[in-house]
């Protein structure tokens, strides 16, 4: 590597796709964000399309090497992560409809659709033994139970598609007309055994996926790539003319979008817990040897780090929980201009006036200490594994003034701390030494979450001196693509930095959140129990 090259991140997230162009030694050049569309129906049906996600990625592209002064020759390697959304391509790259909207433009499955519950069910009543590498039982978000439903609900879009991708080797596929798949994408979502190197037949045939079987997994991914290796011949003609970069430039073999943020932040074996906050939150763990936790996906094998196993537990709600939370409080509207006439976000005024009621960073999770959340509002991935899992809040008034939508916020951020907090210590129990959380993703921003974070599981909390883990970590595989390293944890060593440590406080605030932490639990039981009881009707 030399000091003029460039390397390209491209991260597709829920809301928006962003380009970044980072330096050999990781130091962000430019970078440039676009809005993605998403329609929502009843049904938990979430959509979106993958014509509208290519223009996006291919306008912040443009924009962030425009920044960068505009040279093309520059970038030596591409790498894109993307949520783990469900893409269905048919014959000649056209697309197929893929729910009840009929609209063959909409042709992704959201991550966060929960239509396939039904047959997440099913899928989980086999007890099939590939689900031990899921946490033993399989979410609604992974693609198995989402193809199971396209069988079942749309069997021309089923029949008629000639490639199902994951929206990370879609984008790797529309760049280079290669349809290898990365192992990340395969085993993290696709139940694909990594540690044996094949798909299991008997699991496709036993929960009603045989045809994919019997056609050698051709529509799924027959060749499967480590992360980061080179994907076909790199970009073709027309994408490279798409992006405004040169044909042939390199490009790595694609993550998850939180594993890439996940690549640049986990420094040791065992050692550090990945925490990538955004929509969702993913908590990920990389270990030298297969651990199972219940409840948390994994392990697979060489899906983040080569030669290591990942653990991957997660919040289905997060950035959007918190949203929803202060977003329903009747005290928002004047939170909200009052944000306004500062010239900042809602959340961060929250903030910022939690920290003046309470004199401190510290001293301002006290303020909820009457309100308690569990922001399930997604379901529960991890530990709980239970989908239909709801948001539940005690100690809700008739108060509608700035000070109480202040402490229903202070709340929330508890509340998705000790989200965390159950996650690590599942962790922990299966022996998996947790020292340190590192934190990634825009909600890693706020001090008073990071602070919180810390005291609520009693963890040091790790902030990365960039202030663009995930797309640094896409960066970092076309840093391997191109051979300017030979693997991600070499990349690593040369462009990822540590940032600010907050230690936990312990004492009178570790005793203080254990006891939040037992009405969090206890609230948790009571919203299982409370469906138990609706359930006997």
């Amino acid at each position: 590597m030399t000091a003029n090259d460039l390397f390209l991140g491209v991260d597709v997230g829920t809301g928006s796709a962003r380009a970044g162009l980072f330096g050999a030694d990781g130091r962000l050049v430019a970078t440039a964000k676009r809005p993605i569309r998403l329609w929502r129906e009843p049904g938990e049906i979430v959509e979106q399309s993958s014509a509208d996600i290519w223009r996006a990625v291919c306008e912040s592209v443009r924009e962030a090497l425009g920044l960068a002064g505009g040279d093309p020759a520059r970038v030596r390697g591409v790498g894109f992560d993307a949520t783990c959304s469900l893409v269905a391509v048919g014959p000649s790259g056209r697309p197929l409809a893929v729910g009840p909207s009929g609209d063959a433009a909409r042709d992704v499955v959201v991550w966060m659709d929960h239509r396939a519950i039904a047959q997440a069910e099913r899928i989980n009543a086999t007890g099939h033994a590939v689900l031990r590498y899921v946490g033993g039982r399989i979410s609604p978000e992974m693609e198995t139970p989402k193809l199971l439903w396209l069988k079942e609900t749309m069997p021309e879009t089923f029949a008629g598609a000639e490639h199902f991708f994951d929206l990370a080797d879609y984008l790797t596929w529309r760049s280079t007309g290669s349809a290898a798949r990365s192992v990340c994408t395969l085993t993290c979502k696709w139940t694909y055994l990594a540690h044996e190197r094949r798909w299991d037949e008997d699991y496709f045939r036993t929960i009603g996926l045989g045809d994919l079987a019997d056609e050698g997994f051709a529509r799924i991914g027959r060749e499967v790539l480590d992360i980061g290796q080179p994907v076909g011949a790199g970009l073709t003609a027309a994408a490279a003319a798409d992006l405004g970069l040169l044909p042939g430039t390199p490009v790595g073999a694609a993550l998850i979008d939180a594993h890439a943020g996940g690549v640049g932040t986990v420094s040791g074996v065992g050692r550090d817990l990945a925490l990538i906050m955004g929509t969702s939150a993913c908590a990920m763990a990389v270990t030298a040897e297969a651990t199972f936790v219940e409840g948390v996906w994994g392990p697979y094998f060489g899906a983040m780090l080569p030669g290591a196993w990942l653990l991957e537990g997660g919040q289905s709600g997060y950035g959007a929980a918190l949203d929803h939370l202060v977003g329903s409080h009747p005290g928002f509207a004047a939170a909200r201009s009052r944000a306004d006439g500062e010239g900042r976000a809602v959340l961060d005024h929250l903030e910022a006036r939690a920290v003046a009621l309470a004199g401190s960073l510290e001293a301002a999770a006290r303020l909820a200490a009457a309100v308690h959340v569990v922001p399930d509002h997604l379901g529960n991935r991890s530990p709980h594994a239970d989908p239909h899992a709801t948001g539940t809040v005690s100690g809700l008034t008739l108060d509608a003034d700035e000070d109480a939508i202040v402490r229903l916020f202070v709340a929330g951020l508890c509340g998705l701390c000790y989200g965390t907090r159950d996650i690590v210590e599942a962790m922990r129990a299966e022996g998996v030494p947790l020292e340190r959380i590192v934190v990634s993703g825009g909600a890693s921003r706020s001090p008073l979450l990071r602070r919180i974070l810390a005291d609520a599981t009693g963890t040091a909390v790790v902030l990365p001196e960039t202030a663009e883990p995930v797309l640094l970590g896409s960066a970092m595989l076309g840093v391997v693509a191109s051979g300017a390293e030979p693997d991600l944890a070499q990349a690593a060593a040369r462009m990822c930095r540590a940032g600010e440590t907050v230690e936990p406080a312990g004492g009178e605030t570790a005793r203080f959140h254990d006891a939040k932490f037992r009405a969090y639990r206890t609230l948790q039981a009571a919203e299982r129990r409370a469906r138990e009881v609706m359930g006997e009707i």
